[in-house]
């Protein structure tokens, strides 16, 4: 990683950024950030988004990502250039959802970044597929001198192989992933819309698709409406911003939910790298066997 020579990468906005010598220090939204990590890249500093507690980072997104020693530079509001900055990053690394919009940072405060750090956007939106995702994230890695070892990969592949076996034949499990909204209300996600909720359709998991209506990623309904659809599993958003699902206790919707379905913590923005891939996966397996 100290040798000192030209580097350059191309990022999902077509747009090149090369520096005389590799980068060393990684500023990263923090999903990237904990993907880096599992590639032997240990970030400088990481920030968050709008849905973040500006005060730390959302425990749910580090995934494997050790934080001592790792500065956060905040979230929303607080982000700034300066903040940003403060830790003298020599490359940013952030995430888009399409249309090469830096997420989680205002338009001006990315574009005054720039002007002054390199800045590579990976595309984590619906348009990508998960491994299309990871593969970016590698290529990022491989770029910077590090790379995940062959282990995880092997991992993943067994826990993708679990996952198929375990939705061979009739009588599939039904599996529902969401984000409590409140004692009332939940998102129900659309499963199309989630690279890795598609990769769990593509092992054979029944996903049933929620109700029409507006909401291209999620549909906001009541908890009566997530019963109705027969979860044996749910996926459960555990991300800083979803209402813990404790506050829906008192719901008949969800009572008959949580009485007859198993529950598996679920982070939508998730850690791109296979490592992580098949910690989810077993996951799954384990509550689909169970």
């Amino acid at each position: 990683m100290n040798e000192r020579t030209a580097w350059q990468f191309t990022d999902d906005r077509g747009q090149l950024s090369a520096t005389g010598e590799r980068p060393q220090r990684v500023l990263a939204y923090v999903q990237a950030g904990a993907t880096l990590w599992d590639h032997g890249i240990r970030p400088a500093g990481i920030f968050g988004s709008g849905h973040d507690d500006p005060a730390a980072p959302d425990p749910a997104k580090t995934g494997s990502l050790p934080l001592d020693g790792i500065a956060y530079a905040g979230a929303g509001a607080t982000l700034d250039t300066d903040a940003l900055l403060s830790g003298a990053p020599d490359l940013v690394v952030a995430v888009s959802y399409g249309g090469g919009q830096v997420y989680g940072l205002d338009p001006e405060t990315a574009k005054h970044l720039e002007e002054q750090v390199p800045v590579v956007v990976i595309d984590v939106g619906q348009g990508r597929t998960l491994t299309g995702i990871g593969d970016r994230f590698a290529e990022l890695a491989r770029s910077l001198g590090a790379r995940e070892p062959a282990v995880a990969a092997r991992a993943r592949d067994a826990a993708e192989a679990r996952v198929r076996a375990l939705t061979a034949g009739p009588g599939r499990a039904r599996v529902l992933a969401l984000s409590p909204a409140g004692p009332d209300l939940t998102h129900l996600a659309r499963p199309r819309m989630w690279p890795e909720l598609r990769v769990l359709a593509d092992l054979g998991v029944h996903l049933p698709e929620p109700p029409e209506g507006p909401g291209a990623n999620w549909a906001t309904t009541g908890w009566a409406e997530a019963a109705a659809l027969r979860p044996d599993v749910v996926l459960a958003d555990v991300r800083a911003h979803a209402t813990p699902l404790d506050a829906a206790r008192g719901d008949a919707g969800w009572a008959a939910v949580a009485d007859t379905a198993r529950v598996v913590p679920w982070n939508p923005e998730p850690v791109c790298s296979a490592r992580a891939h098949a910690r989810f996966l077993e996951s799954v397996a384990d509550a689909l066997q169970a």
